[in-house]
């Protein structure tokens, strides 16, 4: 063995750190290199791959409601609006690993637990669960301070309707999207509904909300609606509605109210209704709206468009007579016959009367064109302009296609078929001395401008005769209003049957403007099959229009125009109707 010198060894050590020296330096380098390397390939070359895997698991787009616009009476009542709630929705593969969690869950949802883990773990392939919709905020709350992973809450809204039953007819409701269904709520769905907008938020693993990133789409809220339904009109119209549909045993009923000089709709009710806030108990049957959807013969009511079309053809005059003796009259083979023989008579005797006799003299002799022209002319055959969603154009058959006899039935009120709302446009076009405005929900200011198609003098003589149906010698003496002159018409009509007209089933009608030296107001109400020993529009249909139009005139304070006179409604016996 060769012997090395000491400093022979310190080299032979200081060259062996050197190389271990530059082998670490050079592994160092290459794995900065490669550091490097890996850092250009994920943050320039997959960068967008990455990112896009990152968003896939942790950013998600969710939905922001837009808040629906409020509907609103004329006074700025709120008749529909919208209240936050929430939605619970779990990640099921993240609460099933919690499954001893659910039980706390299910007590703050009200919800049996066994049905509750049923329900989670036998949707285990989905990410996304309802388990409970449109939570009130505090139930919402309760749900929230759980902390249980896989559970969240999700902003929406909820229709609510503050007067129920009063108004849901006329509003209708929204469906669980909500969305318009019904009513003004599908008639003004794009003005209401806004749009929905979208947030992008980050998420953890777990599901819950981290952070919001961004606002991708602002939503748009919903316009409000300001209706020209005025709320306390329309409870007393429902309030008299309801009460005589018990009274007499109904079948079914309706009222319109309209502003003559605007053509506004102050307040429409049907009966049977229906509560818009309780969703589980809608019934197709009730939630129609039969003033505008429903259609009736409307039976004498008709009688005053007949006056009007005689007066207006220059034939007759408000001092004309007809004679009707012997209370009978042939035409074709069908004989016509009133109640009580009249004998000669004017025109405010035959509609105070509802003499069937007289009427169908007049019609007889009038052009048929303009019989067809004037109820044309009033509204009848056509869809109103209200725009409600369903509304029936009625019936009107061209008169091309009458008879002699058809001429004669029609003029008290069979053989053409109308809604309450297009009767109720018919008497206010009579109130505003010939004038058809169109019908509107929406709040009018001011007067509007409307087509005249009857000439003024003969609607200012027919309101006058008119005034004579609402008399102790009248048919409706039930709809006088104390302290007003009451111009109006019943109606008591057989409804059509299979094979005929039943014998036992009618459809009793009122009719009238008030106050009838100057009309500010047009009712209708209609009430479908009384029983309860009375069926007549004057015993039946006339009081609910007297117990309406005498508040309303009152809360608008409409001047009285018959201080003189007050009317003993409920003392004297109504004239009997044919």
């Amino acid at each position: 063995m060769k012997w090395k010198k000491p400093n022979d060894k310190a080299k032979d050590d200081s060259a062996q750190f050197r190389v271990r020296g530059r082998f670490v330096l050079a592994t160092l380098g290459l794995c900065a290199v490669g550091l490097l390397g890996r850092a250009v390939d994920l943050q320039f070359l997959k960068r967008d791959f990455l990112v896009d895997q990152g968003n896939a698991r942790f950013v998600r787009n969710l939905a922001m409601p837009a808040h629906r616009g409020s509907i609103l009476d004329r006074f700025g009542e709120p008749l529909a609006v919208s209240t936050p709630v929430d939605t619970v929705w779990v990640n099921p593969q993240v609460l099933a690993a919690e499954v001893d969690q659910i039980p706390r869950l299910a007590k703050v949802l009200n919800r049996d637990s066994a049905w509750l883990t049923r329900r989670v773990t036998s949707n285990l392939g989905l990410q996304y669960l309802i388990l409970e919709k449109q939570l009130q905020p505090e139930d919402a709350e309760r749900v929230r301070a759980l902390h249980i992973p896989g559970v969240n809450l999700r902003r929406e809204y909820r229709r609510y309707y503050p007067a129920g039953e009063v108004t849901s007819h006329v509003l209708g409701f929204t469906g669980s999207e909500d969305q318009g269904q019904e009513g003004l709520e599908l008639a003004y769905e794009q003005v209401l509904g806004g749009e929905d907008g979208v947030k992008r938020v980050l998420q953890d693993r777990m599901g819950q909300v981290v952070d919001s990133v961004e606002i991708v789409k602002p939503p748009r809220s919903g316009e409000e609606i300001v209706t020209s339904i005025d709320l306390r009109i329309q409870y007393l119209a429902y309030r008299e509605l309801k009460s005589a549909i018990r009274e007499f045993q109904a079948r079914a009923g309706s009222v319109v109210v309209l502003d003559v000089a605007t053509g506004e709709i102050l307040a429409m009710v049907n009966q049977p209704s229906f509560n818009p806030n309780d969703r589980l108990k809608l019934d197709v049957n009730s939630y129609r709206n039969r003033s505008a959807t429903d259609i009736f013969e409307p039976g004498s009511s008709m009688k005053p468009f007949i006056v009007a079309t005689a007066l207006a053809s220059g034939k007759y005059t408000k001092t004309s007579v007809v004679d009707t003796n012997p209370g009978s009259f042939q035409v074709g083979n069908k004989t016509i016959t009133d109640h009580v023989n009249i004998g000669v008579a004017d025109f405010a005797t035959i509609l105070a009367k509802s003499s069937n006799v007289g009427i169908a003299h007049v019609a007889v002799t009038l052009d048929k064109a303009a019989i067809y022209n004037t109820l044309a002319g009033v509204g009848f055959g056509q869809v109103t302009p209200s725009g409600f969603p369903g509304e029936s154009a009625g019936l009107l058959p061209h008169y091309s296609h009458w008879r002699e006899i058809s001429v004669a039935t029609l003029a008290y009120g069979y053989g053409l078929s109308v809604t309450p709302l297009q009767l109720a446009q018919a008497y206010a076009t009579i109130g505003a001395m010939g004038v058809r405005r169109p019908v509107t929900f929406h709040k009018v200011d001011g007067p509007v401008a409307g087509e005249r198609v009857l000439p003024a003098d003969a609607c200012r003589d027919l309101v006058h005769m008119l005034e004579s149906v609402v008399s102790a010698d009248g048919t409706a003496l039930r709809a006088a209003v104390r302290g007003y002159r009451v111009a109006g018409k019943t109606g008591t009509a057989w409804k059509s049957t299979v094979g005929g007209y039943s014998q036992d089933k009618f459809m009793a009608v009122f009719a009238g403007v008030v106050p009838a030296t100057n009309p500010r107001l047009a009712a209708v109400v209609v009430i479908d099959e009384p029983s309860a020993g009375l069926h007549q529009g004057g015993q039946v249909s006339a009081p609910v229009f007297s117990g309406i139009l005498s508040g309303a005139l009152r809360l608008m304070a409409v001047p009285p125009d018959d201080l003189a006179h007050v009317p003993a409604a409920t003392l004297v016996q109504a004239a009997p109707e044919p």
